[in-house]
C-alpha cells in the first residue's frame, strides 16, 4: 500500500511528467524530501541555525546542480534573402517562415551564397554523400527535413533522421551555416519550429535555422507543387543509388538540383534557460564509531518524460509521460527501504544515503554530478545500489547488473535469493502449511517432528546476473569511479517511454518482494567488517546493436559537451583500452572528424572501418595526445 501510495503520487498527471526542472520534477523532489524529513533522516546541507519554515527545512535535503530547461529567441534573430546585384531584400519573419534551432550556434552572416545539397547527408558506409561535387565551403547549405526512407524506422538511412547528422555533414563540408527546409506544410505544425535544447549534445558549432517550405519554394524559384516533386525525384534517385533497380543509371535522371537565385543572410540568436535541477538526499547515520565514515549508497532516478519530446517511444508530443515503472516504482523502493532501515534497533553500522536522482534520463546529469560533487568522500562510499524500473515483474524474473564489480556479489545474490523461500515456523506446522505451498521442504525438524524452519523454490526469484557495471542508469556514474555496483530491475515492457506507463500496472506485490531482497543484500554489505573488494567487470556490451559496425569500448560522459567528448571510462580489454585511452580523456578528433560533442563522436564512429588504424586526438589534461586505435567489428 504505501509502494502504491508513493507511485501513484509521482505518476500522477499533477506531475506532469517530471521532466528535469519542470515544476512537477521541483514538486516530486520535494515530496521525496518530506518523506525524508518524515522519517529523520539528516539533510545533505547542514548549518547551524534551524530552518524558519518547512520550506527551508526540505530544501536542505537538496543537491542542486545546473541544469538548462530549455532555449528562448534573443533580439537579433535576422533570415533575409537578396538578389545578386540588387539592393532589394526579402526579410523572413522569425517564428513564423523561419526559425533558430535550439543547438545553434550564435552568429552573423552577411551576403553568403546558399548551395541546395539535397538531404544534405553523408554516410560513407552506404557511399553516399549529398556534397559531392557541390562548392559549399563558405557558403550557406540548404537542405530537406529527414531521410529519402520517409517515416521508415528501419531503412538504410534511419540513423541520419536527426537534423543534427545534416549539422555535422554540413560543418565537415565547410558550410558556414545549415537550413533545413521544413516537412509539414504549415511551418508551426512542423517540430523544427518548436525551440528545444538537448543537455547531452551540446552545441552545433555553426548557425542552423529551419525555414518553411513556402519561403524554401520561393528562395529556389519554385512553387509549392515544384518543390514536392522535387523532393519527390531526390527520394527515389537517392534509394536509387543506393540499390540501384536492374538496368537504372543516374544518367537516365532528367532532373537537376535548383540553384538558389538569391544570396542570404542570417543572424542567429538564442538564450540558455538555465535552471537549478536537484538530487534529493537523505542521509541515515551510522551507529558504528568507526564504521559510520563508510557510506552505502541507495539510489534511484525521479525524473521522466514530462509531455514527451526528446526520448519518448509516443506517436505524438503533448500527452503526459506518467513514467510508474520508470522510475517512480525505483524511487516508491528508496522510500520504502529507508523507512525500513530508520526502524528502531538494529540501526545500521555503517552511514546509508538514499539518494533520489535528476536528470537520468537525459545523460546521467545528477548522478554524474554527484561522484563530481560527493557529500561523503567516494574513497569511503563502499557500494552503490541502483533500482531504476522494479515495477513491472513477469515469472518471476530479476535482472541485476554490476555482478562482476565486487568479489562478493555473486555468492551474495545466491544466498539471498535461497533465503527469498524460507519461513521460520514458531509452533511448529508441517513445511507445506506454513508457506502455503505444496513445493515447501523442511530444512530444521524439531525434535518433535515439527518443521521449523521450510523452504520453498516457487518463491525464488529466476535471477538474471550480468557482470557489466556500466549500464543506461546512474550506477554507471559509480563505476566509473571505480565503487562496486548492483543495478536492479524487472524488464522493459510495451509502455516504456509512453504516456501508458501508469501506475495501475505495477504489480506492487511483487515489488515489495523485490525490496526485501535489496534490504537483505544491504544487511549482508553492513554485517561484513571488511569492505566489498572492487573488481573489474566484464564488458557484455558488444553483443548489443548500435547501428555502428564497429566498437571501440569507450563509455562518453553525457553530462559534459562542446569541447569535445569526455570519457567517463574504457572497457576492459577493448580497442580503446589497447589504445592508452583513460577514464577522464577528452576525445578532441577522431578518424579526421573535430569531435565537440557526442554527435560528433558517434558520426566518426560510423565512418570507421573494422581492422583498419586510425587516428585520434585527446586531451589529458592540459597535454593534447595523439593515439592510434583500431577499432573492432561490432559482434
Amino acid at each position: 500500500d504505501r509502494l502504491r501510495q508513493h507511485v501513484s503520487y509521482l505518476a500522477s498527471d499533477a506531475l506532469e511528467g517530471r521532466r528535469t526542472g519542470s515544476p512537477g520534477a521541483n514538486d516530486a523532489a520535494h515530496y521525496i524530501a518530506g518523506e525524508f524529513s518524515r522519517l529523520g533522516l539528516r539533510p545533505a546541507t547542514q548549518i547551524a541555525r534551524a530552518p524558519k519554515t518547512r520550506g527551508e527545512a526540505l530544501s536542505r535535503f537538496l543537491q542542486r546542480f545546473p541544469y538548462v530547461a530549455g532555449v528562448q529567441l534573443g533580439k537579433s534573430n535576422q533570415l533575409s534573402f537578396t538578389r545578386p546585384a540588387s539592393d532589394v531584400s526579402i526579410n523572413l519573419v522569425v517564428g513564423e517562415e523561419w526559425m533558430p534551432l535550439g543547438f545553434s550556434a550564435n552568429a552573423q552572416i552577411a551576403s553568403a551564397p546558399a548551395t541546395f545539397v539535397g538531404y544534405g547527408i553523408t554516410a560513407s558506409e552506404l557511399k553516399y554523400d549529398d556534397y559531392a561535387g557541390a562548392s559549399i565551403s563558405g557558403g550557406i547549405a540548404l537542405a530537406l527535413s529527414g531521410t529519402p526512407d520517409g517515416d521508415n524506422p528501419h531503412g538504410q538511412f534511419a540513423r541520419y533522421e536527426d537534423v543534427r547528422w545534416k549539422t555535422i555533414a554540413a560543418r565537415n563540408a565547410g558550410a558556414k551555416a545549415l537550413i533545413v527546409i521544413a516537412r509539414e506544410d504549415a511551418f508551426k505544425e512542423d517540430r523544427l519550429s518548436r525551440l528545444r535544447y538537448e543537455n547531452s549534445a551540446g552545441g552545433a558549432g555553426l548557425p542552423v535555422a529551419a525555414i518553411s517550405r513556402t519561403a524554401a519554394a520561393r528562395l529556389l524559384n519554385l512553387n509549392a507543387h515544384q518543390l514536392s516533386e522535387l523532393e519527390n525525384d531526390i527520394r527515389r534517385v537517392s534509394l536509387y543509388k543506393i540499390t540501384p533497380p536492374p538496368g537504372w543509371t543516374p544518367e537516365k535522371e532528367s532532373f537537376t538540383l535548383p540553384s538558389p537565385g538569391y544570396s542570404l543572410s542570417i543572424s542567429t540568436a538564442v538564450v540558455l534557460q538555465e535552471v537549478a535541477a536537484s538530487n534529493v538526499v537523505g542521509i541515515l547515520e551510522g551507529s558504528d564509531p568507526t564504521l559510520k565514515s563508510e557510506a552505502l549508497l541507495i539510489g534511484a532516478h525521479y525524473d521522466h518524460l514530462g509531455r514527451g519530446g526528446e526520448g519518448s517511444l509516443a506517436p505524438r508530443e503533448g500527452d503526459i509521460h506518467h513514467g510508474a515503472d520508470d522510475n517512480a516504482s525505483g524511487v516508491a523502493g528508496v522510500l520504502e527501504l529507508a523507512r525500513i532501515f530508520t526502524a528502531p534497533r538494529p540501526r545500521p553500522r555503517r552511514t546509508i544515503m538514499f539518494i533520489a536522482f535528476s536528470g537520468e534520463e537525459e545523460g546521467l546529469l545528477g548522478s554524474n554530478y554527484y561522484v563530481n560533487h560527493p557529500i561523503v568522500p567516494l574513497t569511503n562510499t563502499v557500494a552503490m545500489i541502483n533500482m531504476d524500473m522494479i515495477g513491472r515483474m513477469k515469472n518471476k524474473n530479476l535482472i541485476i547488473g554490476g555482478i562482476g564489480t565486487a568479489q562478493e556479489w555473486r555468492s551474495m545474490m545466491d544466498v539471498a535469493n535461497l533465503l527469498q523461500g524460507v519461513t521460520v515456523i514458531a509452533n511448529g506446522v508441517p513445511a507445506q502449511a506454513a508457506s502455503g505451498s505444496q513445493n515447501a521442504f523442511p530444512l530444521v525438524v524439531a525434535s518433535n517432528g515439527r518443521t521449523v524452519v521450510s523452504s520453498d523454490a516457487a518463491k525464488q526469484f529466476q535471477l538474471t546476473l550480468n557482470d557489466d557495471g556500466y549500464g543506461p542508469s546512474d550506477h554507471s556514474s559509480f563505476y566509473a569511479k571505480q565503487i562496486p555496483v548492483l543495478f536492479f530491475w524487472t524488464g522493459t515492457h510495451d509502455d516504456y517511454h509512453k504516456p501508458s506507463d501508469t501506475a495501475d500496472k505495477i504489480n506492487y506485490e511483487d515489488e515489495a518482494r523485490v525490496l526485501t531482497f535489496v534490504a537483505r543484500i544491504v544487511r549482508d554489505i553492513d554485517a561484513g567488517a571488511k569492505r566489498l573488494t572492487y573488481t573489474v567487470a566484464k564488458s557484455e556490451s558488444t553483443g548489443r546493436s548500435t547501428g555502428f559496425r564497429v566498437y571501440l569500448g569507450t563509455i562518453p560522459n553525457y553530462a559534459d559537451s562542446n569541447n569535445g567528448l569526455l570519457l567517463d571510462g574504457v572497457r576492459e580489454d577493448s580497442p580503446a583500452s589497447k589504445a592508452g585511452l583513460k577514464a577522464g580523456d577528452r576525445v578532441v578528433k577522431m578518424a579526421g572528424h573535430d569531435v565537440r560533442n557526442v554527435y560528433d563522436y558517434t558520426y566518426a564512429l560510423g565512418e570507421m572501418k573494422a581492422g583498419q588504424e586510425y587516428e585520434l586526438e585527446l586531451m589529458r589534461g592540459n597535454e593534447r595526445l595523439k593515439l592510434k586505435i583500431t577499432p573492432a567489428p561490432r559482434k
